[in-house]
């Protein structure tokens, strides 16, 4: 039994390394790209979906109105989704600045009010290029026109750009940076290794014609979650060489770590419950590979308390983990300009393979709660 858990654990952990390897080649790969200046051309349509976020809204609406992209090239679309506070009214106060309001009026109960709220916007937008972000957000001035220049200087469907935590309060919030930076470079890699994947809604354009190419969100409606990352792969389908990540600091937005580890976690778990809908079963047999690795830590961890054996086999893999992760890391958080949060990693490690271990297995149960309701 020793010598059969001995080598499940180390395949596992050459599989998890080999894919830190992929990852670090990956970002590496990508390049920044050279900045746009010439004359802009494109419609955009900058799209959010707002819910109940009184105390976020006016700022991410000031951060847009302060762009510094052509005025007469951006349209600003927001879709209040059935907010119970003061969100549409600031939203509404914005009107004589050129934001669009637009709201839900469901009479039937549906299980993706946010894709229904961006497909609504969609349909009456007049930009050729939808961006996308939330309602919690921040950006600098230059965020749209990084975007468009990159747009316009590649042949790209598909644009997925950098996202970040800031203001921490708290260690807590300080660790979800640091985890929160790996899946934002996990996403960049895959895309820089030609293998589209993951993004995050919070920063993501596309052409409107593409959209309805694919479907829109048919077919994955029946998801609460899943408009950037499910739609990401819809794309990358039929479009996979045409996907780029743009790596690039003025394109960084940036929101806010999770306060409590109760909203974290329902976080998490929204999160995680996309992964059924995964056309790509690669990418699904990588995520239950990166699963199983830090079920064998966790199960090596307990059996050391009986074996020392499986203490050395433990503080090995756990070792590796630790460089190979600091090696994916460091250029990621150097980009972001957060790179001490690396020394963060020793701490991060432990609660990440049990938080890791327990969100696998709880993302795949049917209901969580979202923006106050009971979602699939």
């Amino acid at each position: 039994m020793t010598a059969l858990l001995s080598t499940i654990s180390l395949l596992l952990t050459s599989v998890y390394i080999s894919l830190l390897v992929y990852f670090i080649k990956g970002w590496a790969s990508l390049r920044r790209p050279v900045i746009h200046n010439g004359t802009f051309r494109t419609r955009v349509t900058v799209l959010i979906a707002a819910r109940n976020e009184e105390n976020n809204i006016n700022l991410t609406i000031d951060d847009l109105l302060a762009q510094d992209y052509p005025k007469k090239l951006t349209e600003i679309i927001i879709v209040d989704d059935h907010s119970t506070d003061a969100t549409a009214d600031i939203i509404r106060s914005y009107a004589g600045r050129g934001v669009k309001l637009l709201q839900l009026n469901e009479d039937q109960p549906l299980n993706s009010y946010k894709k229904k709220a961006i497909a609504t916007a969609i349909s009456v937008s007049t930009g050729d290029l939808m961006v996308a972000t939330d309602a919690d957000c921040r950006m600098g001035n230059k965020w749209l026109s990084s975007v468009v220049g990159y747009y316009e200087n590649n042949d790209l469907v598909m644009i997925s750009a950098p996202v970040s935590y800031f203001q921490e309060r708290s260690l807590f919030e300080y660790l979800q940076t640091l985890e929160f930076a790996y899946l934002i470079g996990l996403g960049a890699s895959f895309i820089g290794n030609r293998k589209a994947s993951t993004c995050n809604g919070a920063n993501l354009a596309y052409r409107k014609d593409i959209f309805y190419e694919v479907g829109g969100f048919k077919g994955i409606d029946d998801l609460a979650s899943g408009d950037d990352e499910l739609l990401l792969q819809k794309v990358a389908m039929r479009y996979p060489g045409r996907i780029g990540f743009l790596k690039q600091r003025d394109a960084i937005v940036y929101t806010h770590a999770k306060h409590t580890l109760r909203s974290f976690l329902k976080q998490r778990r929204r999160w995680a419950s996309k992964s059924v809908k995964y056309k790509d079963k690669r990418i699904v047999a990588l995520a239950v590979s990166i699963w199983l690795f830090n079920v064998s830590l966790l199960v090596n961890a307990g059996l050391s308390f009986y074996n020392i054996f499986f203490l050395k086999l433990f503080l090995t893999q756990f070792l590796l983990k630790y460089l190979f992760e600091v090696a994916f890391l460091l250029p990621i958080t150097t980009f972001l300009k957060r790179q001490g949060l690396v020394l963060l990693l020793l701490l991060l490690i432990p609660v990440h393979i049990i938080y890791f271990v327990y969100i696998g297995l709880m993302g795949t149960t049917r209901q969580y709660e979202w923006k106050g309701r009971m979602v699939r």
